[in-house]
């Protein structure tokens, strides 16, 4: 298993490698940053999306959370880490794209469904129960129609992506980027167990890339 040694040494091995083979690269990158391309996918160990599309840095900017949710437009006090990096990217980075990466065997998609932090503290799983609690509509949804086996998963799975790609029409600035054709939004579902890329189609349904 790897640890904050191993970080290290890998560290070592992007410096003697990685970091010499695109030193122009990280010399252009000095003076900013213009990704194309806005991913916003979960924090999962396994679904790197840098990895998974293969870019070279400074090409995609990324947002991970659990289950790779976008919460709706809030116009509060409190702190927002999604709405934030989704302003920056929009407003001051300018892509014109925007990705929503789900993925299979995802722990926040199996939290909603078995609702096991439901009533716990924060700390305790209290957060966790929050932030999924944004499927809780879809998940009632889809429990009614498959109950809660492997089918009624793999389903969830796909409907985060669909849930967030809603949230972020909720956006004023999204929005009405996307309205004027110079914001495109994606929906994207990566199965681990066999590596493959499925994208949504403009009827909602996941085809293979």
């Amino acid at each position: 298993m790897t640890d904050f040694t191993d970080l290290l040494d890998g560290y070592q091995r992007f410096r003697t490698s990685e970091y010499r083979r695109h030193r122009e690269r990280w010399e252009e990158l000095r003076e900013g940053q213009s990704p194309r391309v806005m991913v916003i996918a979960c924090s999962d160990s396994r679904v790197d999306p840098a990895q998974i599309f293969d870019t070279v840095p400074g090409e995609i900017f990324v947002v991970r959370n659990v289950a790779n949710l976008v919460p709706p437009f809030e116009d509060d006090a409190s702190r927002h880490g999604v709405s934030a990096a989704l302003e920056f990217a929009v407003t001051q980075l300018e892509v014109p794209e925007i990705v929503v990466l789900g993925h299979g065997a995802c722990g926040g998609v199996a939290a909603s469904l078995s609702q096991r932090f439901k009533g716990a503290p924060n700390g305790e799983g209290g957060f966790i129960a929050h932030w999924v609690d944004m499927l809780d509509e879809a998940r009632d949804r889809i429990v009614a129609q498959h109950g809660g086996g492997a089918e009624a998963v793999h389903a969830l799975e796909l409907e985060t992506v669909r849930v967030s790609l809603v949230n972020l029409l909720t956006f004023p600035f999204v929005a009405a980027r996307v309205e004027a054709g110079t914001l495109t939004l994606h929906g994207a579902y990566f199965a681990i167990r066999d590596g493959e890329l499925h994208l949504m189609d403009e009827n909602g349904r996941f085809v293979p890339a």
